[in-house]
């Protein structure tokens, strides 16, 4: 596989972001609002799958346990809501709080491994969460907790309505974008890719992999988590299955659609999931097949991804 650039084409990312922006006034024109509740679930998505392309496209870590961050970020929602604690800069603060020191004792200790090793213990943590919570009959266990209302920001209920969720989650994503944009870019990045590339040549220029490699690790889970935030708000509900391996394994499937070491990819990714399984799913309740032929063809005809096939078709670089 040829090493993804770190720098995406800025217009194919305004241009992405313009027709997310531009969702709910086109749902109001069709008379269908339940577009801007699936648009939010994209959106939501969108950001956990930008998280995971951080470790998985530039540093290359395979993690099968990455939906655990999405379940602790929901699960602080839900403990907060039942304190009456319903602001939602407190609850992102909350779920940081909560996932960094988890990702920090996790990471540390599944980047001792590498290859096959790393994904099975990222799975193994990711279970364990999984089962956690789900041995939780305080927080309704399997069943899960659901929530009587959305989060507040500023003491504001712009949340309240689908669609000021949904510019508030749009506002979330461009915010994690930007982040990740510059940090890849950044030296803290090529280090990243370097290491990527070959661990030990970049040992030898003097620098040690593992900080890198750790850093970005905890980054990834607090974004992921704070997607999970939004999550709990958009679905009204929190269960532990936000923290199953199918979910994780959902999310590396996006990042692959969308085009691995690609931000703006990895959000297309998320969108064009979302869309095929609601689309399809109103076709067959076997829509995953469909699905799954769909992603062999990208895998076998476009190893790029949706992204990679975009620049064939214009003519483009990579």
């Amino acid at each position: 596989m040829s090493a993804p650039r770190l720098l995406t084409r800025p217009v194919a990312a305004l241009a992405l972001f313009a027709a997310l922006a531009a969702l709910p006034p086109v749902a109001l024109a069709l008379g269908d609002p339940f577009l801007v509740v699936v648009g939010g679930r994209m959106l939501v998505f969108a950001i956990a799958a930008l998280s995971l392309d951080l470790i998985l496209g530039y540093g290359a870590m395979v993690s099968f346990g990455h939906a655990a961050w999405l379940g602790l970020g929901a699960y602080a929602v839900g403990v907060l809501m039942r304190w009456g604690i319903d602001d939602l800069a407190l609850q992102v603060l909350a779920a940081l709080a909560v996932a960094l020191p988890v990702a920090a004792l996790t990471g540390a200790i599944s980047l001792r491994t590498r290859g096959i090793y790393f994904i099975m213990i990222t799975l193994a943590f990711g279970q364990m969460a999984y089962f956690f919570f789900v041995s939780l009959s305080a927080l309704g266990g399997d069943d899960g907790m659901a929530l009587t209302h959305r989060s507040t920001l500023a003491g504001l209920r712009l949340m309240e309505t689908d669609e000021g969720l949904y510019y508030v989650t749009l506002a979330a994503l461009a915010l994690a974008f930007a982040g990740l944009w510059a940090l890849v870019r950044s030296r803290f990045g090529r280090v990243l890719v370097g290491t990527r590339e070959n661990a030990l040549r970049m040992q030898a220029v003097g620098f040690r992999p593992f900080p890198f490699q750790l850093t970005a690790y905890l980054i990834s889970a607090g974004i992921c988590a704070v997607a999970g935030v939004f999550l709990a708000n958009q679905a009204l509900y929190v269960s532990p299955a936000y923290m199953s391996w199918q979910r994780s394994g959902e999310l590396i499937v996006m990042v692959i659609l969308g085009g691995i070491g690609n931000l703006t990819g990895a959000v297309a990714g998320a969108v064009v999931t979302i869309a095929l399984e609601e689309g399809l799913a109103r076709w067959s309740d076997h829509w995953r097949l469909g699905f799954g032929l769909l992603l062999v063809l990208v895998v076998l005809y476009s190893p790029g991804g949706l992204t990679g096939l975009a620049r064939r078709l214009t003519g483009g670089r990579e």
